[in-house]
């Protein structure tokens, strides 16, 4: 039990490190930031008062990385780094990281790995020597591939039973379909029985290279030491046949967003789940804040709380006095060169869907003719509150910094991500929602009692007449 605890390994990021849910960094001191010669970069945020931290390696290489036959690589090759290497069995591991009281973490997104310990500031060196040796040592043994097959599918069988996460991997499914943003990050059953060492290890010479690759440390760190350090212990990785810039995503090909729908019809279920989404923007676009000020005016609302009078959101006015939901949720997911910008509902009023998704569509069409300058003043306030206090500890300011350098190839500070909150305008808003919202194609996943839920032609179509 005590090693499942020590050595974590989830199929998802963290929920604060999700797309849906973002996080930047707070008054803090500067990032500093050097390049090993082979290309790895290097990126530290130091507390001298700290006597923790936290030093991870974010990978640009996730299940979109993957192919159809190989779906599912990425997850799998995040479950045998644990399972010993050439200096360590899998014993030695979990007990060395015991005796250091300390956390070794992962978890695979469709667009990165990431492997991170949160240890005593002194033992940073050594932290640093086993992420190295699981991520370039890992025997990756036949015996431990075979056992490690009835794991995944265990985690797979429980990821199975979140009807949020079924809808939205439903989503992607249709958003992207037949393309790489579309596959699951677990990858399918018959993928996972399948899976051969080969796999894992073209996998890792292809993608855990030098170029791709960020070393971060926060809390008590000091920037030249980590960088020895990474110059010892990753200083020999190779770098890529064709070196990637981080944060460009033309290494990439661009997926195309699929107008499309999915629905799995179970009446055993209470509810109606339901994502609608148009495409959204990449984490570079230049539309990325106005998208998350629009999700924050269209905000998140949850029947349990009992706090409908008190929500800004015109949205939850609306479904809360007519009954429409149990809850819903708006969210802006953004990739590398694409996103979904939408909203998740869960209702158990089935025989009024029709309701929930007009006045759904309404309120996007009011965005695109006349947002106030009173809901777009509230909506960055709490963006920008929602941002900072996504950070707490050197671990989710490390998350932070592997998230940007990675994606965006820089670090932003927290003034100039407070600067760009506050630059979005009222006309920033209705010009997006015009360009991405108004008559554009919607992707549709609903799971559960969807008999009441109008066709889908019938939605697309209400994209156009959305102020009857």
């Amino acid at each position: 039990m005590l090693a499942r605890n020590l050595l974590r390994s989830a199929h998802r990021a963290p929920a604060a490190f999700r797309t849906r849910s973002l996080a930047t960094a707070v008054a803090s001191p500067a990032t500093q930031i050097s390049t090993l010669p082979n290309g790895l970069t290097v990126a530290t945020e130091a507390s001298s008062a700290s006597s923790t931290a936290t030093v991870g390696v974010w990978i640009d290489a996730g299940s979109r990385a993957e192919t159809d036959k190989t779906s599912g690589t990425a997850h799998f090759l995040e479950h045998m780094a644990f399972k010993g290497t050439g200096k360590r069995s899998q014993h030695q591991l979990e007990l060395e990281v015991e005796n250091l009281g300390a956390h070794l973490n992962a978890y695979t997104s469709r667009e990165q790995t990431v492997y991170y310990a949160k240890s005593f500031a002194s033992d940073v060196p050594k932290s640093v020597e086993i992420i190295s040796d699981i991520l370039t040592g890992s025997k990756l043994e036949a015996g431990a591939i075979e056992r490690e097959r009835d794991v995944i599918l265990r985690e797979q069988q429980e990821v199975d039973k979140q009807v949020e996460e079924v809808v939205f991997d439903h989503l992607h499914a249709v958003a992207f379909q037949h393309q790489p943003l579309g596959r699951t990050i677990l990858g399918p059953k018959d993928n996972i029985l399948s899976i051969q060492r080969d796999d894992l290890v073209n996998y890792i010479k292809t993608n855990y290279t030098a170029d791709r690759m960020v070393l971060v440390g926060t809390g008590g760190v000091e920037h030249q030491s980590l960088v020895d350090l990474a110059t010892k212990h990753f200083g020999q990785l190779p770098t890529s046949s064709q070196p990637i810039k981080l944060g460009d995503a033309q290494h990439k090909t661009k997926p195309d967003f699929v107008g499309a729908e999915v629905r799995v019809r179970d009446d055993t279920m209470p509810t109606c789940n339901i994502a609608i989404a148009v495409e959204g923007v990449g984490w570079n676009s230049p539309d990325y804040y106005p998208m998350l000020v629009m999700q924050s005016i269209m905000g998140n609302w949850d029947r349990s709380l009992g706090a409908q009078s008190l929500l800004s959101s015109r949205l939850s006015h609306i479904i809360s006095s007519n009954n429409l939901a149990n809850s819903f949720m708006s969210f802006s997911t953004s990739y590398s060169d694409t996103g979904l910008w939408g909203i998740y509902l869960v209702s158990e009023n089935v025989m009024n869907l029709d309701d929930l998704t007009h006045f759904t569509f309404k309120e996007w069409a009011r965005l695109s003719t006349h947002p106030t300058e009173g809901e777009v003043s509230r909506a960055k306030a709490q963006l920008k509150a929602s941002l900072l206090l996504g950070l707490d500890g050197s671990t989710a300011v490390a998350e932070d910094i592997g998230r940007q350098i990675v994606t965006g190839g820089r670090r932003l500070a927290p003034k100039e991500i407070e600067a760009a909150v506050d630059a979005v305008s009222v006309g920033d808003v209705q010009r997006c929602a015009k360009k991405y919202l108004w008559d554009k194609d919607i992707a549709v996943a609903a799971v559960g009692r969807t008999e009441g839920l109008m066709d889908y032609s019938r939605m697309r179509s209400g994209m156009t007449s959305l102020l009857w």
